[in-house]
C-alpha cells in the first residue's frame, strides 16, 4: 500500500508541486496479526505518533498537512485522527485523501498497480486459482442487517486476499496511476488555495473558550 500512495504522491507533485514527507509506515494493521510478519502498532501509541510528526512539520513551517492514505485498514482510524485535530488549538491545519481505497487487497487493482511500480514483486505464478479471493460471507447474516463487527474482515477474507489478481495488468495499473494522481493533484491545488479552513478551525477555538 505504501508504494502505491508513494508512487501517487510523487505522480501528483509533478502535476502540482509538494513537499513530501517520508513514508509514514506506522499504520492500523491489527486485522492482519494473524499473518506471519505484522507489526500492529498499539492504537494510542499510532494516534499520539501521527500527532507528534504533524506538530513537528507544522513546527518546521508547514502549515498546511495532507494525509494520503492507500491502506484500507486506515478507513476508520484517519477520519478519527481528524476529530482529534479539535481536542486543543493548533497553529496549522490538516487534510486528508483517500488516495487509492481498492476494492480489493492484493486483488486486480493494487496488483496492477504494483505491475507499474514494483514489477519485480509481482509473481503471477503464485496467483490463487480456487477462488480464495471470493468473500467467505460467515457474518452475512449480520451485515444484511446493517450490522458491524470488529472481525468482519477476517471473517470473510481469512488469508488477507481479496479479488482476484489474474486479470491485473501493466496497462490497467498505469491508467490507474494517472487518473488517481491527477485526482489528487487537484486536490493538493484546492488545499494551497484554502484560507477558511485554518479561519474556521481558529474561530471554532476561540468560541470553545467560552
Amino acid at each position: 500500500d505504501y508504494y502505491i500512495a508513494r508512487e501517487l504522491c510523487n505522480r501528483a507533485a509533478k502535476l502540482e508541486p509538494s513537499v513530501i514527507f517520508p513514508d509514514f509506515i506506522f499504520t492500523q494493521i491489527l486485522e492482519a496479526r494473524h499473518c506471519i510478519g505484522t507489526i500492529a502498532i498499539d492504537p494510542d501509541l499510532i494516534l499520539r505518533l501521527l500527532d507528534n510528526v504533524c506538530r513537528e512539520i507544522a513546527r518546521n513551517g508547514f502549515k498546511k498537512i495532507m494525509i494520503v492514505n492507500a491502506h484500507g485498514g486506515n478507513a476508520a482510524l484517519i477520519p478519527f485522527f481528524m476529530q482529534t485535530q479539535l481536542a486543543s488549538p493548533r497553529d496549522y491545519a490538516v487534510y486528508h485523501a483517500k488516495a487509492f481505497m481498492a476494492l480489493d487487497h492484493a486483488g486486480e487493482t493494487e496488483t496492477s498497480a504494483l505491475h507499474v511500480i514494483r514489477p519485480d514483486l509481482v509473481h503471477p505464478e503464485q496467483i490463487p486459482a480456487d477462488g480464495e479471493g471470493n468473500p467467505l460471507g460467515r457474518l452475512k447474516t449480520l451485515s444484511e442487517q446493517g450490522v458491524g463487527s470488529t472481525i468482519w474482515w477476517y471473517a470473510d477474507y481469512p488469508t488477507h486476499y481479496a479479488g482476484d489478481a489474474s486479470t491485473a495488468s501493466a496497462e490497467k495499473g498505469e491508467q490507474l496511476l494517472n487518473t488517481t494522481a491527477q485526482t489528487l493533484a487537484t486536490a493538493i491545488r484546492a488545499i494551497k488555495q484554502d484560507s477558511e479552513a485554518k479561519r474556521l478551525q481558529d474561530e471554532f477555538f476561540a468560541a470553545s473558550k467560552h
